[in-house]
């Protein structure tokens, strides 16, 4: 297994998302030190790496909360600027974070469209909310909700998951991010979650997968991101890799069989703060 981007050959179209050479410092901490991944539509990219490779600083610069100190984010192939949240979305990204911002007091409609709701005059239009979620809901084939106005307090961890990542295709969106989408659910619930993933993908849509569980990563994903210290170390085809290969690379930085990812000249060797630790 070579330390190379995405081995296939190149497809006719353009990745739905490229970063390239992407760095982001917050002071003396290198959080990014040049990192590059492709993202296709139709696919399931996983994003992993050891606690403090960069995982959550990569997707948050990729949703505009920090922006990128340097390198190029491409959508479609074309250069985008994305300064803000908006300007991700506006670009046809949409993150799902771990804590999934959902309103407990709220039914599913309204969380669904929780801050861009529809309207008819002053009021809010109600049916058409419902109709379209109904119609998200239905496209993703999602058949474990009882009803779309019951209350997400009343929802399992699965089912609010699911929610979520309905929410987030909501708005035409082509990119769709999910931080640890199957963090503390149950066995049937993981499977759940992980069946809509792929059929998110299977609809066409990029998908970014950032995953700590090996087991979720090789069922679902159709390549695999590695990040360590800060830096791409491979990006591999999941069906040309094992678990072992990740698993090395995800803690040396390197396959077994070559040598350890060296920190270009204008980077520094190491990226800790005062105290020793890294940035996530």
């Amino acid at each position: 297994m070579t330390q190379t981007v995405d081995e296939r050959p190149t497809p006719t179209t353009a990745p739905a998302l490229e970063v390239r050479e992407g760095r982001k410092s917050f002071g003396a901490v290198h959080a990014l030190r040049g990192v590059d991944i492709t993202v296709r539509a139709g696919e399931v990219t996983a994003l992993v790496g050891d606690n403090g490779a960069g995982k959550s600083t990569m997707i948050k610069c990729i949703a505009g909360i920090f922006p990128f100190d340097s390198g190029k984010v491409l959508v479609n192939g074309a250069p985008a600027s994305i300064h803000g949240p908006g300007q991700a979305s506006a670009a046809g990204i949409e993150v799902v974070y771990q804590d999934l911002a959902l309103c407990d007091n709220l039914d599913i409609v309204h969380n669904m469209f929780l801050g861009r709701e529809m309207k008819k005059g002053l009021r809010l239009n109600e049916t058409a909310m419902e109709t379209k979620a109904a119609d998200v809901l239905a496209s993703l084939s999602v058949r474990t909700v009882r009803s779309i106005r019951q209350q997400v307090a009343s929802l399992s961890g699965g089912q609010r998951q699911t929610v979520a990542i309905a929410r987030a295709v909501l708005w035409n969106s082509k990119i769709v991010i999910l931080d640890e989408p199957t963090a503390a659910l149950g066995v049937a619930q993981t499977e759940q979650v992980l069946q809509l993933v792929r059929r998110l993908a299977d609809a066409g849509l990029a998908v970014l997968l950032i995953s700590h569980n090996m087991n979720d990563v090789f069922e679902v994903a159709d390549s695999i991101n590695v990040l360590y210290l800060g830096q791409t170390a491979a990006q591999v085809r999941t069906s040309d890799s094992t678990r072992a290969e990740v698993i090395e690379l995800i803690t040396s930085g390197a396959p077994s069989t070559g040598e350890a990812v060296q920190p270009r000249r204008d980077r520094p060797a190491t990226s800790t703060t005062t105290n020793g630790s890294r940035p996530e």
